[in-house]
């Protein structure tokens, strides 16, 4: 986990793991109430990462202090129908953060063998437990994983507020230049890896002719990226532990 949890390309399934969030009802109907995607775009992404990046390859220090800033957080967002510390929402979010990394990383790298794939997979877990999810929610293997996931596809929905949440997200209007420039590029990879009946629900559009564009880039990250030298390609794991030594 602490191997594949560096690598920065990663961060190219960051959209499909917020939109898996958000079509959880209660997942979703918590963030449209409680988060502020219109002011502050961004602070989801920022408090996503670090929280990875603290939690699969930070110190001690590092995972006891955004363990902190989680709960704390997560304490206020409940309603009628979600609540941040319920431990069924929390193994759905850290499940998404699973299946999105390993998604994009099998893309790039090729698959896993079935002893790193149930390795890696088991020590995901973490990513629940570090929000509070009793460990033994975490399915036993990926077998169960993949029947837990298929049947959670089953019971996704995006309600109108939700849908305000995505085009919040695509649409922001107090981000630097670059990132409403690079935002195009983000919703297609975005809509390419996420699964079809979720691309379906967020009324996200694909023609054959994306998915062939889509699978053209992907053979060409696939083929640039792992060349890079470890510096460039682990440089966002390094700015976000370094942001919250700083806090």
């Amino acid at each position: 986990m602490r191997d594949i949890s560096q690598e920065g390309i990663l961060l190219a399934a960051g959209g499909r793991a917020l939109l898996l969030q958000i079509a959880h009802p209660a997942v979703g109907a918590g963030v449209a109430r409680h988060s502020d995607f219109a002011n502050d775009p961004l602070s989801r992404l920022h408090g996503t990462l670090t929280f990875i990046y603290a939690i699969a390859s930070g110190t001690e220090a590092d995972a006891a202090a955004i363990r902190r800033t989680v709960n704390r957080a997560h304490v206020p967002v409940r309603g009628d129908g979600y609540n941040a510390m319920d431990g069924q929402l929390q193994l759905w979010v850290a499940a998404t953060l699973y299946d999105s990394a390993i998604t994009m990383y099998e893309r790039v790298y090729g698959p896993l063998s079935p002893d790193d794939g149930e390795r890696v997979y088991r020590e995901y877990a973490v990513l629940g437990t570090a929000l509070q999810m009793p460990v033994d929610l975490w399915p036993a293997d990926r077998a169960a994983f993949a029947a837990y996931w298929s049947a959670s596809l089953d019971g996704l929905s995006v309600s109108a507020s939700v849908n305000a949440v995505q085009e919040q997200i695509w649409r922001p209007a107090t981000v630097p230049v670059w990132a409403r420039i690079a935002m195009p590029l983000v919703r297609f990879v975005t809509a390419g890896l996420l699964p079809s009946s979720v691309r379906g629900l967020f009324g996200l559009s694909w023609s054959d002719r994306q998915q062939r564009r889509f699978d053209r880039l992907l053979r060409v990250v696939a083929f640039v990226y792992p060349k890079l030298p470890a510096v460039v390609r682990h440089s966002p794991q390094r700015h976000y532990l370094r942001r919250l030594r700083l806090l």
